[in-house]
C-alpha cells in the first residue's frame, strides 16, 4: 500500500516527467524503493538512533551505492562516521512521499473485498484518506464502517470536487479496464488494481497490480472481509 502513495508522489511532478532533460527527475524505481526503506527504518529498535547506508544495504540485500544515491535524493542530513539520524530519515522520506498529507482515495466495487478495503484502518498510516466507495448497483448507502457508497453516475463529480488522486479497483476482471478508463477520465492518476487483469493506462498514470494470493497485505485484509 505504501507503494501506491509513493507512486502518487510521482504524479505531483508530472510536468517534470514530461521534461526529458530535467536533471532531478524522480524515477518510479526510486519511489518503489523508498517505502521499503521506510518500513525497514520503522522496524528498528528505538535504541538505533543512527543508521548508515551500508547497514541498510546489508540488511535489505541491496547495493550500497544505490542506497546512498536514494537517500541523498530525499535527505541532506547525516555524517560519514555516525550515519544518518533514523528519526530524521523517517521524517524526510515521509515528507518526500507526501505521507504527511492525506491523499484522497476511493474504492470502485463494493462487494466483500471492496468494503473491506473501504473500511480498512491500516491505510491511514501511509496517508490514504479513504473517502467513499462506488458501485454500479450499490449494495447499501454506506459500508459497515460508515463510509458512504455512491452510484457510479456520481464518480466524476465526486473525484473532481474532492481532488481524488488514488482509485482502488475491486471489481470483476471483465469490467476492470472500463472502470480504470473512467477513473483516468476523472483525473485519477494512481490506480491500485485488485482485479486479476493487467490494465492499460496512459504514460502519466501509475498502476499497482495486487495479487491477494501472494500479497503480504492479504492476511490483514482478509480479516476485514465480511462473510
Amino acid at each position: 500500500m505504501d507503494n501506491v502513495v509513493g507512486q502518487h508522489a510521482l504524479m505531483q511532478n508530472k510536468k517534470q516527467e514530461r521534461t526529458i532533460m530535467e536533471p532531478n527527475i524522480v524515477s518510479k524505481k526510486l519511489l518503489n524503493r523508498l517505502p521499503v526503506y521506510l518500513d525497514y527504518l520503522k522496524t528498528l529498535p528505538d535504541s538505533s538512533e543512527n543508521i548508515s547506508a551500508a547497514a541498510i544495504a546489508r540488511d535489505l540485500d541491496m547495493g550500497e551505492v544505490q542506497v546512498r544515491k536514494d537517500l541523498a535524493k530525499v535527505s541532506h542530513t547525516g555524517r560519514c562516521r555516525t550515519g544518518r539520524s533514523r528519526a530524521q530519515l523517517i521524517q524526510d522520506i515521509e515528507a518526500f512521499l507526501d505521507f504527511t498529507a492525506e491523499t484522497g482515495t476511493i474504492v470502485v466495487g463494493t462487494g466483500p473485498l471492496g468494503q473491506a478495503l473501504l473500511d480498512y484502518s491500516g491505510f491511514e498510516n501511509p496517508g490514504l484518506n479513504m473517502m467513499a466507495g462506488f458501485d454500479i448497483c450499490p449494495p447499501a448507502q454506506q459500508s459497515r464502517g460508515g463510509k458512504p457508497i455512491y452510484s457510479m453516475n456520481r464518480l466524476e463529480t465526486f473525484c473532481r470536487h474532492y481532488n481524488v488522486h488514488v482509485g482502488i479497483i475491486a471489481v470483476p476482471a471483465h469490467i476492470a479496464q472500463n472502470i480504470c478508463d473512467a477513473l483516468v477520465a476523472c483525473g485519477v492518476h494512481a490506480i491500485w488494481n485488485f482485479a486479476p487483469v493487467r490494465l492499460k493506462v496512459p504514460d502519466y498514470t501509475v498502476v499497482r497490480n495486487e495479487n491477494l494470493a501472494v500479497s503480504p497485505a492479504s492476511p490483514r485484509l482478509q480479516m476485514h472481509i465480511p462473510e
